[in-house]
């Protein structure tokens, strides 16, 4: 590939590679987060930083936040659930990993984000993203 002319992939380069991931997923899984927001930030903000004790702005790749598509059924909530994707570590991951491809390390962020929020074992969530 000619990296001539190209320039690094942008916030909504990285929030369509998401929606992508999220909609080539199971349907039983997309159930799980509902009818999620996707915001990409170039890294996660000082709340965030502070509440995980993060030691760097590349300590953490995404973050899902909100309440869940079951924890909402019978309730109107107010927030909505998003999964947070922080361009800068996730470019930085894929420059380091060098095999691969950018939309599998989006997709990779994706599924572990709804997978941990709903305690999901990593065999159980490699075999979701392996689908």
């Amino acid at each position: 590939m000619d990296w001539t002319d190209r320039a690094a992939p942008s916030l909504e380069d990285i929030e369509t590679l998401a929606r992508t991931a999220f909609a080539s997923l199971p349907k039983e899984f997309q159930a799980l987060g509902g009818e999620l927001v996707f915001r990409v930030e170039d890294f996660p903000d000082d709340d965030v930083q502070r509440d995980m004790s993060l030691e760097t702005d590349f300590d953490i790749l995404g973050l899902f936040q909100g309440v869940s598509a079951p924890a909402r059924e019978g309730a109107h909530a107010a927030e909505p659930t998003l999964i947070f994707l922080y361009r800068r570590p996730i470019l930085d991951y894929w420059s380091e990993s060098g095999e691969e491809a950018l939309g599998d390390i989006v997709r990779h962020v994706v599924v572990h984000e709804i997978g941990h929020y709903f305690g999901f074992s990593d065999e159980d969530m490699d075999l979701i993203e392996n689908t």
